[in-house]
């Protein structure tokens, strides 16, 4: 009855969204445009002897799905207007593995909802545990603009941060630093507004409303509140944040600035959580050059996560004395498990059409790491090929190695997979 509730709510916030704003949007003088993307992918997983993992799906997994977004925008004077929508359709082994361990932290993939969001626009359905189909508002929001001013009420996303690859600033659903397709982040409800300076410098704003997963009600401690500067000192910039997120208050200072050639970049948060005061950080340097007669663009970056665990330290038990973590893994916020971190990343232009990207990903505490090499080939027009070959390397019990199970001799181990991806763009 709950859930009923929830989308019933949704759809009526939805509902006096358009009604509230179609005396401004829609209109014969308003310019509407329509697009979207159509996009198969198919990612196959090898998982070594010692993976809990084998016991559940077999040696190997291998995951399917179809996603179409239809995108629609309109615009009339100060006024603007978008809507995407998404359905999705996946058949996935993962989809087990999620059942077979609902309690788990771990990334594994698991199908979209909106169980914490102020709106609940997700509708999913599937014959069996391997099988799932999902149509959603992914964006859903009105804006108004002026020279100094910006508002956006709705299902939106924002992101914040000067991290390259590691985003500590960044605490609205964040990207996966190792996920290939990055086009789009997943939306929140929420209103957004910015202030622009006549000096160039802004300060925005965002109020991100949430619902707690268990009762569905809307929750302070479950909602955001959260302030940014920007601000240009010379030829440098700097970022100020001010944040409650949750039951946390956080505070972050970023900048970047040119370093001979190179660009340095890079954020410190601050968190005030329940149980402790964390530090995180991250900063990188960034350079373009021509090798061989291509263009080469390589970023290096070191990653301070104060919510990791220390020493590599990844039982079970361990973790479960670590709940700051293990929440932020389970919200999204975070993707990595210890604290020390190097990534080098490098986009190699080998022709207009072809661009190599090889990564490495270095947990400087256990030793382990994973490599991967991303390959991006424009086919033809309109026609996008993306793939990746992630090679985790590391001992039993590290974080790409695998961390122990409950089960004595098993791990969490994944091995070498490959990702695939065909989007075509109208």
């Amino acid at each position: 009855m709950c859930r009923i509730r929830r989308k019933l709510g949704g759809l009526i916030c939805a509902s006096l969204l358009l009604l509230l704003f179609s005396p401004a949007i829609v209109a014969s003088e308003t310019e509407w445009t329509f697009g979207g993307h159509l996009k198969y992918q198919a990612t196959f997983m090898h998982y070594p002897d010692n993976s809990i993992f084998r016991d559940l799906v077999g040696s190997g997994s291998l995951d399917n799905s179809l996603e179409t977004r239809l995108k629609l925008s309109g615009r009339r004077d100060n006024w603007d207007f978008k809507a995407d929508y998404q359905f999705i359709g996946i058949y996935s082994d993962a989809l087990q593995l999620a059942d077979e361990l609902p309690g788990s932290a771990l990334p594994i993939n698991r199908v979209i909802s909106d169980d914490r969001r102020w709106w609940d626009l997700t509708y999913s359905f599937g014959n069996d545990k391997k099988a799932a189909f999902i149509h959603r508002l992914d964006r859903l929001n009105v804006g108004y603009t002026t020279e100094h001013t910006a508002w956006r009420f709705g299902r939106q996303a924002i992101s914040w941060g000067n991290g390259m690859i590691f985003t500590p600033m960044d605490v609205f659903n964040p990207f996966d630093p190792a996920a290939v397709d990055k086009e789009y982040k997943t939306g929140d409800d929420m209103l957004y507004g910015q202030y622009l300076f006549d000096s160039g410098n802004d300060l925005q704003g965002v109020a991100i409303v949430r619902r707690d997963p268990l009762t569905g009600n809307v929750e302070s401690d479950q909602s955001s509140l959260a302030f940014k500067y920007h601000g240009f000192l010379g030829q440098n910039e700097i970022d100020l944040l001010a944040a409650q997120h949750f039951d946390d208050q956080i505070l972050g200072v970023g900048g970047i600035t040119n370093l001979g050639g190179a660009v340095w970049r890079g954020d410190l948060t601050w968190t005030h959580t329940d149980r402790d005061r964390v530090i995180s950080l991250v900063t990188s340097l960034s350079y373009s050059w021509v090798w061989g007669g291509k263009n080469v663009s390589g970023v290096l970056e070191y990653y301070y996560s104060g919510f990791g665990q220390k020493n590599g330290e990844y039982a079970p038990s361990e973790l479960l004395q670590n709940p700051d973590l293990l929440r932020r893994l389970e919200r999204g916020e975070l993707f990595t498990l210890s604290r020390n971190y190097v990534a080098l990343s490098a986009s190699i232009e080998m022709n207009p059409l072809l661009i190599l990207v090889p990564n490495f990903f270095i947990n400087l505490e256990d030793p382990s790491a994973l490599a991967q090499l991303v390959v991006q080939y424009d086919w033809k027009q309109n026609l996008l090929v993306l793939g990746a070959l992630n090679l985790p390397v590391g001992p039993d019990g590290s974080e790409y190695g695998g961390i122990e199970s409950p089960v004595d001799g098993l791990y969490f181990a994944t091995g070498p997979s490959v990702f695939a991806q065909l989007a075509w763009y109208f």
